[in-house]
């Protein structure tokens, strides 16, 4: 009896350290799985935060006609942008290349070599840029030397992006988000909700099948991403683009999103097999949280206005939708078929509780995110991305108008004993916010209404635009939009034979000799060595007079002036 006693008490006491040597296992593959996210972020080269960029101006401006062929055009866009290879290009009147070489980047200004002997008539000048979330930005425009003639076409490949794949990346991030609350959802109620007596194999597979779907739809936006930026299609993937791909933020955030969904399952297997101690459980959420980083990282809020507000708060949205629709779904599929009326009675409130605060934590975040990216409220009618957000809002009143049902059924006590009311509550929800899923998923693929504004592509702005010479230079004289109040003003000095002449000091003045307006002095800021930018208000209509001093060289200084007529 004593020898059997002793095997038994033998074997229970192997049982445990075997236990704990996996949890033991477990915690340390969690924390190489996580230095290898964190390697992977150091490895990848940092790049400047932008989202949606849009073309804020141009030079020559869209629409213009300049006396003379510029030996340069210039595209300034709203935010950071890098280079798609061959996609950028200037067609001359009579459809033949008039760019030449490689296009400069150099963070938001990009510089196109032209070649000036293509005769006068009306230039094409088309566009494909990657913003450096990895959102391609494309457009056109038209210029005109000596007079306008009929546009020319581009004959090469307009690198639009293929529909399909546009498709394909909406339903990859779709599946993300899914596989998202389907493993948050089953972890959080089985590590705090979960009845002893009930078998934990069915959320169990649920959760697993949720990870699966968020590594499936992480590998897949990354190699969707390669035909995404170069425009072309489902399987035009290549070893160099999906270099690009990865050493871009976009792709640092993914490959650090893999690192931590590995840490994560290693974790995740004991916790779905029983109870786990709180040790295990704090790592689990820490590596959740990091895990939820990296999707606003590689969308449109690492690039706001606010970035670090806009990251929170999006991961709090993210969040509060992974916990509210993933215990909606342990309810409806598992607890409420299963548990019994006690089990219910104690399980039902607390989680009616959890409810409320993630609930309140998307409407929190998801109104401070839609201040941000919205800006205006003329916006959430005339944009894309405002109409979108309006039928969210609209889809997630229906959806609270259907919690509060179920909420109130709980309360009442009769969601214990009479589930099948809050189960048919809960899968409308479920079903409603299906659809709200798919908003998003096409949300964040839309361009900001804050961009939109600014985007001047194809726009029939107001703009003025003259070439003034003197002595030592030409210069290019653009004012926008040549109207009272805020106006943008662009300065490109060139040599007489249209060369770009390098400009060490700039001094520019505007004045309304008219109303009595003394010369204002216009802050300068140099974007190229021959192209500086400023802003100006003018507060009243007329003929004003714009003065611009250039000192190329330690004794070398002209000044020419321009009469801009603002309206």
């Amino acid at each position: 009896m004593d020898v059997a006693r002793l095997e038994r008490v033998s074997s229970a006491t192997m049982g445990v350290m075997t236990a704990a040597h996996r949890r033991r296992f477990a915690r340390l593959a969690a924390t190489a799985g996580l230095l290898v996210a964190v390697v992977a972020l150091l490895l990848v080269p940092a790049s400047p935060a932008g989202a949606h960029a849009v073309l804020s101006s141009s030079s020559p401006a869209a629409s213009a006609v300049v006396p003379a062929a510029p030996a340069e055009v210039v595209l300034t866009f709203s935010e950071s942008v890098r280079k798609v290879p061959d996609r950028i290009r200037v067609i001359a009147p009579d459809g033949s290349r008039a760019d030449q070489g490689e296009p400069t980047f150099a963070g938001s200004v990009v510089n196109i070599p032209v070649d000036t002997g293509r005769g006068n008539g009306t230039y094409l000048v088309t566009y494909r840029v990657i913003s450096a979330d990895s959102h391609p930005v494309s457009g056109a425009f038209t210029y005109s030397v000596g007079a306008p003639s009929e546009p020319p076409v581009d004959s090469g490949d307009d690198g639009q992006a293929n529909p399909v794949v546009g498709t394909a990346v909406k339903v990859a991030k779709f599946v993300g988000y899914a596989g998202l609350l389907l493993v948050i959802g089953p972890a959080l109620v089985l590590a705090l909700l979960w009845p002893r007596r009930l078998s934990r194999r069915g959320p169990a597979r649920l959760a697993w099948t949720g990870l699966g779907l968020v590594t499936l739809a992480t590998v897949a936006a990354v190699l969707l991403q390669v035909p995404y930026t170069n425009g072309g299609g489902l399987f035009d993937i290549t070893g160099e683009g999906l270099s690009l791909v990865l050493g871009s933020a976009f792709g640092a955030a993914h490959l650090v999103r893999l690192g931590l969904l590995a840490a994560v399952a290693l974790l995740l297997r004991p916790l779905l097999a029983g109870p786990v101690g709180r040790t295990d459980l704090v790592i689990l959420g820490v590596l959740a949280v990091g895990a939820l980083l990296t999707w606003p990282m590689a969308g449109h809020p690492a690039a706001s206005p606010a970035p670090a507000v806009s990251v929170l708060v999006d991961t709090v949205h993210l969040g509060g939708m992974a916990v509210w629709l993933g215990g909606l779904v342990m309810l409806a599929v598992f607890l409420l078929p299963r548990a019994d009326e006690r089990e219910l009675g104690a399980i039902l409130p607390i989680w009616s509780r959890w409810a409320a605060l993630a609930v309140s934590a998307l409407l929190l975040a998801g109104t401070v995110q839609a201040l941000i990216e919205v800006a205006t409220p003329a916006a959430l009618v005339n944009t894309t991305y405002g109409r979108l957000v309006l039928a969210k809002i609209g889809l997630f009143v229906l959806v609270i108008a259907v919690a509060a049902y179920s909420r109130h059924l709980v309360r009442t006590r009769v969601a214990a004993s009479q589930p099948a009311p809050v189960r048919r509550a809960i899968w409308a929800e479920l079903t409603i916010t299906a659809i709200v899923l798919g908003v998003s998923a096409t949300l964040v693929q839309t361009t900001p209404a804050r961009s939109v504004s600014t985007d001047v592509s194809a726009a029939d702005s107001g703009y003025f635009s003259t070439t003034a010479t003197s002595s030592l230079y030409s210069m290019q004289i653009e004012v926008s939009p040549a109207r009272r109040g805020n106006n943008s003003v662009h300065l490109y000095a060139y040599t007489l034979d249209n060369q770009p002449l390098p400009v060490v000091e700039w001094q520019v003045t505007v004045a309304l000799p008219a109303a009595g307006i003394e010369p204002i002095q216009v802050p300068l800021l140099p974007l190229t060595d021959n192209h500086a930018t400023g802003e100006i208000s003018l507060p009243a209509a007329g003929e004003w007079e714009l003065r611009v001093t250039a000192r190329t060289t330690e004794i070398d200084q002209a000044t020419v002036t321009a009469t801009v007529p603002v309206r």
